[in-house]
């Protein structure tokens, strides 16, 4: 009986043993943290331009599409400031239309002196050549010459004003301009009194109220992406040799019990999270005490049709045989 007893106790501490072993392997095969949170981009939502709020379209936790309204400025001053620089617009476009039917004229007023310079000086040549035979007198031929020094100088004075004319035009064309530039600001400030959502998530923090005054880039409230979630597990650093990008991992949601979710090890961190803290460890005391580091791994979640919330608790098993790049060390 004794021995019957004494069989059955090592078998048990066997048992034991056996169980311990396995257990070890398995753990040291998917190393596991419980430091682990969901995360999601959070878009902290802001005016680029200054104002009162007239409208707020959206609540708070509500789920929001990209492109969606989600509260407005009062936007008299900006329309007044649009309407007043398209005003101006509208002038410089007139004076730009304006200054090219002066180049058309100045430019008609060039070819008509070279003609009238061309007519004088071929009269010039034929009553030189009379003179030459005693056929008309020098009082003549002196206002032959004088016209053909007077059609030099209108030429001269029609080039001048087409000079003039053109440089205007440069000028007006270079105001044209500066007018449009300062229209399609004020267009934009204009469009910009309607904040729209920049992806599709869900509301955060809302406190914003109708007749509250924003400035500019001011957070007012957050929007929490909904494409992209993943989870922030902070491994001890003894698992580190063994974790590489691509392994399967298992995760479970404190908020979701009984749901699996699965994912692949993205990356790992390259510094521990006390390297980037506001204030880092320091000990330069003889009492230092060794304390095992942690180091952030970055888990992408595969898609689930599961309610994810961001700051949630999870605990994450990396699966260390199976995906890729797997390494003993």
């Amino acid at each position: 009986m004794k021995k019957l007893k004494l069989i059955a106790a090592v078998v048990l501490v066997l048992g034991v043993a056996g169980g311990l072993w396995f257990w070890w392997q398995y753990q040291d095969l998917h190393p596991s943290t419980q430091d682990a949170y969901l995360r999601a981009h959070i878009v902290q939502i802001s005016a680029q331009v200054p104002g009162q709020v007239s409208e707020i379209d959206v609540h708070e936790n509500q789920k929001v599409e990209k492109g969606q309204l989600l509260f407005r400025l009062d936007p008299a001053q900006y329309r007044n400031s649009y309407d007043a620089v398209k005003a101006q617009e509208k002038m410089a476009e007139e004076a730009v239309q304006s200054s090219a039917a002066a180049i058309t004229a100045a430019g008609q007023a060039v070819e008509s002196a070279k003609s009238a310079l061309n007519t004088a000086t071929q009269q010039l040549a034929r009553s030189k050549a009379l003179f030459a035979k005693g056929n008309i007198s020098q009082s003549v031929l002196e206002q032959q010459q004088s016209a053909v020094a007077k059609a030099k100088a209108d030429l001269d004075s029609a080039r001048s004003n087409l000079t003039q004319a053109r440089s205007g035009a440069q000028s007006k064309r270079d105001n044209l301009a500066a007018v449009q530039a300062q229209v399609a600001s004020a267009k934009l400030n204009l469009d910009h009194t309607a904040i729209k959502a920049p992806a599709s998530g869900w509301i955060a923090n809302l406190d914003l109220r109708v007749g509250s005054t924003v400035a500019t880039y001011a957070p007012l409230f957050a929007l929490v992406e909904s494409r992209h979630w993943w989870v922030q597990a902070n491994f001890k650093e003894t698992d580190l040799g063994r974790i590489r990008p691509g392994q399967p991992v298992t995760i479970h949601v404190d908020m979701l019990p009984g749901v699996t979710l699965k994912g692949h090890v993205e990356s790992v961190g390259y510094g521990s999270g006390s390297t980037f803290s506001l204030l880092p460890s320091e000990n330069a005391s003889g009492n230092w005490v060794k304390v095992t580091q942690r180091f952030p791994v970055r888990i992408a979640l595969d898609k689930t049709d599961a309610v994810l919330r961001t700051g949630a608790s999870v605990s994450a098993t990396v699966d260390t045989v199976a995906g890729h790049g797997v390494s003993r060390q």
